[in-house]
This record gives structure tokens, sequence and C-alpha cells, in this order.
């Protein structure tokens, strides 16, 4: 499953579309440009955690929670997204970035691409968190398998992550 169509089953295409005043068409395509993105710094930050806490420790920090604020029927505070952009990115240049490069792949203009990096990166980490936290503890694959089905799974860390790309542009 793709985070996408994830958006969609939850009912995020819609929540997203109503706070920035977009439609529904443009959020699944600022969505479908973002994603490989955000995902891959998520599978970056659990990397570099191997040998650290947990991989699922970013998520257990970050809960569940945010998917629900991003669903409700008030105006959600972005901090939140800002930090798990913070958390995977590392800095807001390389949100800049992120989203300069989907604005070239979407066509979306790259400031609504900027307010929308938050509410999908506070909907994955959400969506991972409760994912990761309803699977056994023993269970093969773990987080890693579902980053990897997200992104699509089978290729080479980075393989197809625009974020690397962009990273290695700037220096990183």
């Amino acid at each position: 499953m793709q985070l996408t169509d994830i958006l969609n089953q939850v009912g995020a295409v819609q929540s997203i579309a109503r706070e920035l005043g977009i439609s529904e068409s443009q959020v699944a395509s600022g969505a479908a440009a973002l994603a490989p993105a955000i995902l891959g710094g998520f599978t970056r930050q659990m990397q570099s955690q191997s040998s650290g806490p947990a991989p699922g420790g970013l998520l257990g920090q970050l809960g569940g929670g945010l998917l629900d604020s991003v669903l409700g029927s008030q105006p959600t505070d972005v901090g939140a997204g800002n930090n798990v952009l913070g958390q995977i990115f590392g800095s807001k240049d390389v949100s800049r970035a992120v989203a300069q490069n989907a604005a070239s792949t979407s066509g979306l203009d790259p400031g609504v691409l900027k307010k929308m990096l938050p509410l999908l990166a506070m909907v994955a980490a959400g969506y991972l968190a409760k994912q990761h936290g309803a699977a056994a503890p023993q269970a093969g694959g773990g987080l890693g398998g579902l980053l990897g089905g997200l992104l699509g799974g089978g290729g080479a860390p980075g393989a197809g992550n625009p974020l690397e790309a962009i990273l290695k542009q700037m220096g990183r």
C-alpha cells in the first residue's frame, strides 16, 4: 500500500484539502510528490538510530495522535509536523528543497507544498506509530518492513528516494 492510498483510506486527503483550501486532486498530486521524501526521511532516521535507540523510538515519541490531529475538525497545529520534519530532514533548508523539488514534479506552487509538508509528516508519523504499536514486537519485518512497503519496497536504501538526491545536492 502506498502513502497516497493510506491518505485516501483514512480521510486525510479531504482534511488536508479543507485545511489548505485546495482541491483533493491537488492534495493527491502534492502527496504523491512529497511522500517519497517524507518516507525516505523516516527510513534514514531509523537507519541512523539502528545503533542507538530502538528503531521505533522516534515513532514512540511522536505517537499516533498526530494522525488524529490532522483528521480532526479543528485547524491543525502544525508545530508537531514541523518537529517531525526537523527530526527526519534535519533542517528547514532540506524541507524547503523537498517542497521545491516536489513543485517541479507536481506542478503545484512550492508555497502550498511547504504548507502541506508538516500535515503529511503528521499523517505519516501518526499512521506509522499506530501500525508499529499494533504490531507484535516479535513480528517479522517490523517498522522497517512497514516503511519498505510504503516506499514500494525491495529497492536498495535510497533507491528512488528524492531526499537522497536533495541531500547530495546540498552537500550533506
